[in-house]
């Protein structure tokens, strides 16, 4: 399970972001995560509150997951579309010839304070 690996990483971007802007509490962290990542959102809400809860800082806040849907692009016909449902090879014209424009991200989107 690497999502309690991630989760140390967001606390400790959160936890310099604060700093560096005087904030004290955070009540939530929201994330954006690609549907294709293998970040597993129930395990990395999971870590997060186990973690989050032993920083004072972070008790209490909430993790929100935003699903980023995986896109493919056709550099031979130049369409995209979804990767989950076709994978590597394109629909429109079976080429595979194809790359992830979007859905591996595990992003910081934002951090929302108290005031």
């Amino acid at each position: 399970m690497h999502e309690l690996g991630i989760v140390f990483y967001i606390i400790r971007d959160v936890k310099e972001t604060a700093l560096a802007n005087g904030v004290s509490r955070v009540s939530a962290v929201v994330m954006d995560i690609g549907e294709v990542s293998t970040v597993v959102p129930e395990y990395l809400t999971d870590c997060w509150r186990w973690a989050a809860d032993k920083e004072d800082l972070l008790r209490g806040c909430e993790l929100r997951i935003n699903t980023v849907p995986a896109v493919t692009h056709c550099g031979h016909c130049g369409k995209d579309y979804g990767t989950v449902e076709y994978g590597r090879t394109c629909p429109h014209c079976g080429s595979g010839d194809t790359w992830l424009v979007q859905g591996n991200e595990v992003e910081i989107k934002e951090i929302e304070v108290i005031d």
